[in-house]
Formats: structure tokens, C-alpha cells, sequence
């Protein structure tokens, strides 16, 4: 039962989408570093739904750090924060409880609890819990900044609209980073949102890809073979719900081109080892190369959908149909695009701590 994620800096889990908290629980933060409310409050923000293309559900996020952190700074013991659960509708699940709902983890995690899983609202599957990774992320993105490393997404496409790829993240990624739905041309914006309204309307659900940049990560962090830069990331990845694949560079087109077309170019300018393109996503071998780190993800469509899906009783072992009721998304790209940011904040520090030692993130 692996809660837990990191080799130097470790993450763990707990909660349910209806329980009583979600929570976190840091464990190898530095010594001093700053605690931003603020700034924790702002990214919990840009996680909760907004208006038609989100669900219903709304919660406060009135996070609590209740260990860890003395006179406004971590202490450099396992820093606990929680996070109160105050919108649930556990009665909008009860009379679907065999039922398996395609697309989400119901029968697997009856396959493994055997029935002892808080099925209510996903219970520990949810995204309700990615609450609590963007609140604990948020602390290592403060960190990492004060650093010189920043981390941004855009929506690359959504609903078969496809948003303008990075052209210069380092100008991109301020003005990305205090919108709620990140888009790099807004109008190819309001077309996703339209789009995302139009499968709600329809009962139905949209997905789509983020693009995440992560700058000022200098050469040689990493390991080889088992703890790759793109092994990390990707591990960290695949934890947040809907992540169905992993990119990094333009991986997926390398295979219909020739070593000539994707081989990154080295120069040097002011006495420093450059690429002239970016194709390998600032990674060889598994270990940093110094340009930014480039890696897209895909989002499948949000599985709650409105529309009669055939499944199975799982108790009974007979056919079924399933006809949902409740509060859900038509898409979650928009709000899965901190959840990846916080996520991937955690694994490039944990590279970074490995590297440096513990308490690099306060020196």
C-alpha cells in the first residue's frame, strides 16, 4: 500500500474524497524555508472548478500545517498539513455501490481492499486528494524559485483544439502561471472552453495534452538507468489521476524522422555548453543537459459522464447499467494543469536534493 513518493525529499498521501480530511505529510524539507500562505492559497485556487466546463463541488481548501513549521518556516522535521472536506454528497453514491464505473478505479480497488474501500466519490482514487499535492507543492515551487527553477503548464489542446506550442517559456510562464485557464493564445482558449461546454451539454466529457516547462535545472542532475530525470518525472506523473501518457521532447515524432532531424546541436555561448534545439526535452542519458526540461502529458477524457453505460453488480456478478448522478467535471485538463506543476515541483527536487545534499532548497 505505497502512499509514498521520493528518495530524499518523500511525499506521503492520506485522505478520501468524502472523509473527514485529505491531507500530506512532507518529510526531508530543509530547515528555513519560507512558509507563502499567500502563494499556497493562490494555487489551490487555480485546482478548484470554475463555472460550466467544472463540477459543482466546491470547497474552501482552508488547508492547516500542523507540524513542521515554527514562526512562519519549516523546521526541518516531517511538515503535516491538512486539508477539511466540507462538500461531500456521499448519498449521490450509495445506490451505485456494485456498480463498477467504467473508466474509474471502483473494481480494482475492490480487487485489492475486498470491499473495505471508501467507494464514496472515488474515495482514496479521487482528485479530490491532488488537493493536498498542490498545497504541498506549492511550498516546493516557492522553494525551488528562490532558487532560480520555475516550473509552468499550458493546455496544449483540449477537445481537439490545439493551443500555440512554447516558443519562450522563460516569458511564457510568468503570465501562464496567474491564469486559471492557461492557454498561450486565447482565443484557441475560448474554443476549448466551448468545446468542453458543448460535451457537458451533451453529457459527455473532453481531454486533452499539457505542456510543462521546467527552467534554470542545471546539467548533470540525475541518475542513470533506474532514477532518470524522465523516470522520476514520470513516476511522479502517472499518480495524478486521468495521466494516461508521458512525453518528453517531441518523443513521439522522433520515430518518423532520422538521427539528423532530433539530434540536439551543442555550442557554446558565453562560455557555456548549449543546444541549438531542444528536441531530447533538456535530458541525455537521463541526466539534465541544461536546457529546459520539456515534457507533455496526456489527459484522458474525465470518466463520470452523464450518459447510460452498460458494466457490472460486482457483488452479484451480473450485467448492469450504470446512469450517474452527482456533481462531475466535463473536463479536468484546466485543473489538472497545477496538480502537474506541484507534481512535478516535487520529483525535480527530490533529483535536485539527491544531487546536492538536503538542505540545498534553504542554502
Amino acid at each position: 500500500m505505497k502512499n509514498t513518493f521520493g528518495n530524499n525529499l518523500c511525499l506521503t498521501l492520506f485522505g478520501e474524497s468524502h472523509g473527514e480530511y485529505i491531507g500530506a505529510v512532507l518529510d526531508g524539507l530543509a530547515p528555513g524555508i519560507v512558509i507563502d500562505d499567500a502563494y499556497i492559497k493562490s494555487q489551490l485556487s487555480l485546482r478548484r472548478p470554475a463555472g460550466k466546463i467544472s463540477t459543482a463541488r466546491h470547497e474552501a481548501d482552508e488547508y492547516r500545517i500542523v507540524s513542521g513549521v515554527f514562526e512562519g518556516k519549516t523546521t526541518g522535521t516531517p511538515l503535516t498539513l491538512l486539508i477539511p472536506n466540507t462538500s461531500q454528497h456521499s448519498k449521490d453514491y450509495s445506490s451505485t455501490r456494485a456498480l463498477a464505473r467504467p473508466g474509474h478505479a471502483d473494481y480494482t480497488a475492490y480487487a485489492k481492499y475486498h470491499g473495505f474501500e471508501d467507494y464514496r466519490g472515488g474515495g482514496h482514487f479521487s482528485g479530490r486528494v491532488t488537493a493536498a499535492l498542490v498545497a504541498a507543492g506549492a511550498i516546493v515551487l516557492s522553494a525551488l524559485k528562490q532558487k532560480g527553477i520555475v516550473i509552468g503548464t499550458h493546455i496544449a489542446s483540449c477537445g481537439g483544439v490545439a493551443d500555440d506550442p512554447f516558443t519562450d517559456p522563460a516569458k511564457d510562464i510568468p503570465s501562464l502561471n496567474e491564469k486559471a485557464f492557461a492557454v498561450l493564445n486565447e482565443e484557441k482558449g475560448a474554443e476549448m472552453r466551448s468545446a468542453i461546454e458543448a460535451a457537458a451539454a451533451d453529457g459527455d466529457s473532453v481531454g486533452g495534452v499539457l505542456e510543462t516547462a521546467i527552467l534554470g535545472v542545471p546539467a548533470g542532475v540525475g541518475e542513470p538507468w533506474f532514477d532518470t530525470v524522465e523516470g522520476v518525472l514520470s513516476h511522479a506523473l502517472f499518480s495524478i489521476p486521468a495521466i494516461k501518457g508521458v512525453q518528453f521532447g517531441d518523443a513521439f515524432n522522433m520515430v518518423n524522422g532520422r538521427g539528423s532531424d532530433y539530434n540536439d546541436i551543442f555550442y557554446i555561448s558565453d562560455k557555456k555548453i548549449k543546444t541549438a534545439t531542444n528536441h531530447n526535452g533538456g535530458v541525455n542519458g537521463g541526466i539534465t543537459n541544461g536546457m529546459p526540461i520539456l515534457f507533455s502529458c496526456a489527459v484522458k477524457p474525465t470518466p463520470s459522464i452523464f450518459k447510460a453505460q452498460d458494466t457490472v453488480d460486482m457483488f452479484n456478478k451480473t450485467d448492469a447499467v450504470l446512469k450517474l448522478k452527482g456533481r462531475h467535471d466535463p473536463a479536468i485538463i484546466h485543473r489538472a494543469r497545477v496538480v502537474v506543476d506541484s507534481v512535478a515541483a516535487l520529483a525535480i527536487a527530490d533529483l535536485l536534493i539527491t544531487r546536492y545534499g538536503t538542505d540545498w532548497l534553504s542554502v
